[in-house]
């Protein structure tokens, strides 16, 4: 009954709260198979976010597993996109629609394998630079600009498929690099809410 009392008590706070709503994407591939890949780093960056913050991630609605809070004062919206990467955008119109958010007010957490593994570049805007998630996201809201918060997964390796690679697991060396990535996602995103993405682009890019 308690718990129950809290979680209504935070609802209301949110939803009394003035000011814009912020909605973060992280992308990925739903189901176990999937879980712990480079392809997931997004969905997994989302976690430890709504870790870190007390958010938890339990409606299903729009085309994604979600769930609300305030992060550095701010009201955000956590999303994993339950789409598959390649129709990410499905989703993420829909909650843009839905909340009435526009585009600068998203912010999308995916891999990069242009970068060393654990490396973080934030970005208000680009093309989608090969990746099917953002090619999705673009086509849905017909536009580029909007934030993105790219996490390094490291290159492919000469002569494999770039699905086998991004869709492989760290190995064991490169997974503190990762879970240190994480933590530094939990402290950029606070800052990039209150001190905008130029701040956050100074520190952390």
């Amino acid at each position: 009954m308690c718990l129950f009392r809290r979680n209504r008590r935070k609802t209301a706070l949110w939803e009394g709260e003035n000011g814009k709503v912020y909605i973060i994407f992280g992308l990925g591939n739903p189901g176990r198979k999937y879980a712990g890949t480079r392809h997931n780093v997004g969905f997994d960056a989302v976690t430890a976010l709504a870790d870190a913050f007390g958010i938890k991630l339990s409606d299903t609605m729009l085309k994604g597993l979600s769930g609300r809070g305030i992060i550095a004062g701010q009201r955000v919206i956590l999303v994993q996109p339950q789409t598959f990467m390649n129709l990410s955008g499905e989703c993420v119109r829909a909650y843009a629609d839905f909340y009435k958010v526009p585009p600068e007010q998203i912010l999308v957490l995916c891999d990069d394998i242009s970068l060393e593994p654990g490396k973080l570049r934030l970005r208000v805007k680009g093309s989608a630079g090969g990746h099917n998630g953002l090619k999705s996201i673009i086509a849905n809201l017909g536009t580029s600009v909007f934030p993105r918060l790219r996490i390094g997964v490291g290159e492919k390796p000469f002569g494999w498929d770039l699905a086998d690679h991004v869709l492989a697991r760290f190995p064991k060396e490169e997974e503190p690099l990762i879970r240190e990535a994480f933590k530094k996602v939990t402290e950029e995103v606070p800052l990039y809410l209150t001190e905008g993405a130029e701040a956050a682009m100074n520190r952390f890019n």
